[in-house]
This record gives structure tokens, sequence and C-alpha cells, in this order.
């Protein structure tokens, strides 16, 4: 499915539940809609995938030709994804702040993805003076840890922090939103790398499904986010190729607004700006044009052309 939806890579996350949650933890009751399991350690053994399938997860994204890594949620579970050769660590937002974690994450030489939800500026700095001298290949992620993400929570405005604080790593976005639009605007920010969580279905039991795209919603996401990588285009602004025909048909030219005598000297009042054919002098150059003597009977409505006009040097547009 995230195949045929575009997406570059197909994330889960692991755990080790004794590393990740301490005994009371595991035991706590767990009697919500969601739950899997009477307490929560029987809840999360459940739903955690094993050694073996997370092995043959990632032989089938090989065969399917897309990467595959996970989050490892506690030191254990990094060791094992180690171990699997995933192309690159992702560190779930629970974990960012934990700084044995991620220094030993970081020994690893792998490349790293650094979701922010719950963490503050000031955390994310350290994270970078930690992470940067060990392994200088990660992002940051914008992120906010709500399921499902209200718009009002989002602050994409961080993604320009983050890039402006950190100019020399890549910044993207991990959302939780439901539908497209705030990924795409992310993409338009200038985001790298866009995390999403999906689902084959939103009403499943569990609470990330409702903050899940559907598979057409991914493909949507993805085709959009194609478009707006594409369009981001050029800094430079010039008149493009692509614009000449509009540029022939519809660009002005200064005209005679009177009939103007020859030997006259142009003044604004005898000028105007219309559609003109044939083509003169473009409306920008108007005010140049007021003190020059003309060398020719001009009549009214007629463009002026540079031949009407003596000694005119062209201006270079630089």
């Amino acid at each position: 499915v995230l195949q045929d939806c575009g997406a570059d890579c197909a994330k889960f996350q692991k755990s080790e539940l004794e590393y990740k949650f301490n005994k009371k933890a595991l035991e706590r009751p767990y009697t919500s809609k969601h739950s899997w399991g009477k307490t929560y350690g029987e809840h999360k053994r459940h739903l955690e995938f094993s050694h073996d399938q997370y092995k043959e997860l990632k032989k089938y994204a090989e065969e399917i030709g897309i990467f595959f890594t996970a989050s490892g949620m506690d030191e254990m579970a990094v060791e094992f994804l180690h171990e699997l050769d995933v192309p690159f660590f992702k560190v779930g937002s629970g974990d960012t702040n934990n700084f044995p974690y991620l220094e030993k994450t970081a020994k690893k030489g792998r490349p790293m993805v650094i979701s922010s939800g719950m963490q503050s500026m000031n955390t994310m700095h350290q994270v970078y003076q930690i992470v940067k001298p060990i392994n200088p290949n990660f992002c940051f992620l914008q992120c906010t840890s709500a399921y499902p993400l209200q718009p009002e929570d989002v602050n994409l405005r961080v993604i320009s922090a983050y890039q402006s604080a950190f100019p020399d790593i890549p910044i993207g976005y991990s959302g939780h939103e439901t539908g497209i639009a705030i990924s795409v605007a992310a993409v338009a920010m200038g985001a790298k790398v866009v995390e999403r969580h999906v689902t084959l279905d939103k009403t499943w039991k569990g609470s990330d499904h409702q903050a899940s795209l559907e598979p057409n919603e991914l493909a949507e996401l993805v085709k959009a986010i194609r478009t707006v990588e594409k369009a981001m285009g050029s800094p430079v602004k010039q008149l493009l190729p692509c614009e000449m025909a509009c540029n022939e048909k519809l660009g002005k030219s200064v005209v005679a607004k009177v009939t103007i005598p020859e030997g006259a000297v142009l003044t604004l009042d005898m000028l105007t700006v219309k559609v003109g054919e044939p083509k003169g002098f473009p409306p920008e150059a108007i005010f140049d044009l007021v003190g020059q003597k003309v060398k020719k009977k001009i009549e009214e409505d007629e463009t002026i052309t540079e031949q009407a006009v003596e000694n005119h040097v062209k201006k270079v547009k630089c």
C-alpha cells in the first residue's frame, strides 16, 4: 500500500517492553475502549511484533523496493534495529529528552530523524549539542504529540524557528492531524522529511487510527507534496519562457494620448499605456521618455516606437 501511494519509507515502532516500561507501568489496569488486555503490559504484548516478524517486514520492504525502519522506543529496541540494519533511526518524541539514549543511538553511526513533540526549544538546543559532535547526520521534525492534532496546536512556524536555529541540518514535520493540507503547507515552508501515521481503516480500535491517513489520503498527500516540491522553483524573478505568449498578447506599450507633432518634446500628458500593435516602449519606460524629442509626427493612439524618438538609448535590464 505504502509503495503504491508513492511513500519512500515504511516506519513502525519497536519496543522491548521490559526496557521501555517499569513493572508497575506494565501492571497498570487498562480498561480503555482501545485496550487489548486487562493491564497495559498485556495490551502492549498483544500488539508488539516479534523480532522474527520485524525481519519478515524488512525483507518484504526490500522485495517491493521501499525503505523500512522503526522508532526504537528504548535502548534495547535500538540495539535490535541496529542488528536489523535499518537505513536510519527514528527517535520518537518520548525519547528526545532521554539524553543517554540519544548518545548511545548517535554512536551507532546511522542517520537519525528526531521528533520534537512535548519538548522546548531549550531542550532541542541541548539535543543538537549532544548529537552533533557524535553524529552530524540527523534532522529535527516539528511535532505536537496530540492524537488527533487540532490545527491551532500545530505551530508550523516552529519549522522556520528550527531552520534559523539549526541551519546546518534538515528540518521536517511529523503530523498527527486529520487531512493533508497542513502537511503540504509544511513542505511549502521547507520541510525535508514528512512523517504521517497510516491505517487501513480509521474506525479500527486504537486511538492512533483516527489521527492516521487511509491509503487514498496518503496517495493524495504524496502527489500534493511532489507538486509543491516542483512549484518551489527558483528565487530569481524574471520573465519566463512560458510567459512569452501572454506577454506578446496582452503586454502593454506606451501609446500617444494625443497627436504629437514632429520635433515635439514629450511630456507625460502626451502619453498613455495600452495594449498596442505594433509593440513599442514597455510601460516602465514612460518616465524615461519624458523630455525626449520625437523625430516624426506620431498620430493619436499610435504606439511610440524607438524609431520615432531621437537619440534614444535603450536601457538594458539587469
